[in-house]
């Protein structure tokens, strides 16, 4: 009927199924043997190729250790989350800037707020581990490009690795870790991406440069000399 609103699409079983199991981060195969389903028959039950009788269903949620209506509970998590059209646009001179002895910090795209993804362009000038100083640790994950120069990763459980320009690493932020330039090098420069749950992961790295500043207060900020160049120009 022209007019009329569309009837909301109800999830499958299949989609249930596929959404418990992605919020656990279990494989089909983990999956299967945690609800004793084959791999196979989940397969087609989660592409919606296949479904499961009433008694089955109850097998399979006792095995997992819940309950079938909490399995139907969770139909509106199925749903696609909707489209937030966030957007916002990096450069030097919009970012935070953050100077310390050790590193240059500019932290890009600072007015999106609870962001998932921290973006840092990073100059780095500590030499030495011992310059450095302890090891840093924070919630979530990280991804560090090297632009320019030669890194030294270290960290709490592995040995040093040096990488290059063009040269990546991916570690668990928990981790204790820290960042040199490696021998021969004076500088480097690298794009880092901080992920994490934690909503306060903004805050929690601003608080690893040195006192946070006051409530109220905005985040320390200065503007790269070269955007103080073009803005006085």
């Amino acid at each position: 009927m022209v007019g009329s609103k569309p009837e909301a699409v109800q999830p499958t079983l299949g989609k249930l199924l596929r959404s418990y199991r992605s919020r656990k981060g279990w494989t089909l195969k983990e999956m299967s043997d945690k609800s004793g389903i084959p791999v196979s028959t989940l397969s087609k039950i989660e592409h919606d190729r296949l479904t499961l009788t009433y008694d089955k269903l109850q097998l399979a949620t006792q095995r997992l250790g819940i309950r079938m209506s909490d399995l139907f509970a969770d139909s509106t998590d199925a749903a696609e989350p909707p489209v937030t059209a966030r957007r916002s646009i990096g450069s030097l001179d919009r970012s935070i800037q953050v100077t310390t002895p050790n590193y240059d910090y500019h932290y890009l795209c600072p007015e999106l707020r609870r962001k998932r993804m921290i973006p840092i362009l990073t100059t780095i000038r500590a030499k030495t581990v011992e310059e450095f100083g302890e090891l840093v640790r924070h919630s979530g994950e990280e991804y560090i490009y090297v632009l320019k120069g030669r890194v030294e990763i270290h960290t709490e459980f592995y040995e040093p690795e040096v990488l290059e320009a063009g040269e990546s690493i991916y570690l668990d932020s928990q981790m204790g870790h820290a960042y040199i330039v490696a021998e021969g090098c004076d500088e480097a420069e690298v794009l880092g991406i901080c992920s994490s749950a934690d909503e306060g992961l903004m805050n929690s790295l601003m608080s690893l440069h040195g006192p946070e500043p006051a409530a109220g207060s905005p985040p320390r900020r200065e503007i790269a000399p070269e955007a103080k160049r073009r803005k006085a120009g």
